[in-house]
């Protein structure tokens, strides 16, 4: 199968559905393409979103997908396997052969956390294993809450979460000890530093119940919360010439764009957590959004100059 199309939008989450409607809505002929992994899959709810609070992850999906369906665009499942410039614009190959031509392209193919190696802890992640308070912290407000050490965040981490509940511990597992000013802005919030490794995530009934020390001490929580380090997905992608970068606040790495979602190839943009690692749901919608414009406009520009040079002859 070939199909050549304005534009192709890597990635099927909030960003990569937003931006398509954008464009389908600009009368663009449009397709996102979506190997079915979205993060946020494991979370029981989606918040912060008007209208939307507590939707699940996927229900929101589903309906950003009939909502581009409505306009004329479509989704193709699986993954992007190789993309390259081609015939001055892009050809995007997937799993199964497929092959996508398109005359700019929109990656919004989000990040990956990577979590500490502790036994258990992977399988907690998006249900009593949490990052972001604003997402999850009214979900798990007034219990009893470890935020695992892992870098020199930590610290912020256990004041940001001390907002939520008035019991808070940081377990220090692999973070640097707290500077003097550090423990006792701790200290003086009720935050009370465990040193030690974690080594277990325990858990009982089905829920977190708490964590086995290195030392075989187990510190009783049934939330947990860790800074994963975020990293750009680019499986398919490295033939057009995108890297991933160090983000400048020390989390990880992303696709660099400027402050519309043009990254450093021309004819590519990027929108959503692949280029903002701290994006949440609603503001890798804007993002998408805001990309879709300028894509367009791009689009438009050489439809002009194009149009110019014709009258011109």
């Amino acid at each position: 199968m070939s199909e050549q199309v304005d534009v192709v939008v890597v990635g099927g989450g909030a960003a990569g559905l937003s931006a398509a409607v954008t464009l389908a809505r600009a009368r663009r002929s449009v397709l996102v393409v979506d190997d079915g992994t979205p993060r946020n899959s494991s979370a029981a709810g989606v918040h912060g979103v008007l209208g939307q609070e507590g939707v699940p992850p996927l229900v929101l999906l589903e309906r950003g997908r009939a909502e581009l369906a409505g306009y004329g665009g479509s989704v193709l499942a699986g993954p992007v396997v190789a993309a390259r410039r081609a015939d001055g614009g892009f050809l995007v190959t997937l799993a199964d052969r497929t092959s996508l031509q398109a005359r700019r392209l929109l990656v919004a193919t989000g990040l990956a956390d990577e979590l500490p190696d502790v036994p258990g802890l992977r399988e907690r992640w998006g249900h009593d294993v949490l990052h972001c308070p604003y997402c999850h912290g009214w979900e798990v407000r007034d219990q009893p809450i470890g935020v695992l050490g892992t870098s020199e965040r930590s610290v912020h981490q256990a004041l940001l979460f001390r907002q939520w509940s008035d019991d808070v511990v940081l377990l220090q597992h692999t973070a640097p000890d707290p500077t003097p000013q550090e423990a006792e802005r701790l200290a003086a919030r009720g935050v009370r530093v465990v040193p030690g490794r974690v080594v277990e995530v325990l858990v009982s009934d089905g829920r977190l119940s708490g964590v086995r020390l290195e030392s075989g001490e187990v510190v009783a929580r049934s939330a947990l919360t860790v800074m994963p380090r975020f990293a750009a997905r680019l499986d398919g992608l490295t033939g057009l010439g995108l890297t991933a970068v160090p983000h400048e606040t020390g989390v990880g790495q992303h696709i660099a764009s400027d402050l519309i979602g043009a990254s450093s190839v021309p004819g590519v943009w990027v929108a959503g957590n692949a280029t903002d690692p701290m994006a949440q749901v609603t503001s890798a919608m804007a993002a998408g959004t805001r990309a879709a414009a300028a894509l367009n406009w791009d689009l438009i520009s050489e439809e002009t100059d194009g149009a110019v040079t014709a009258a011109a002859r």
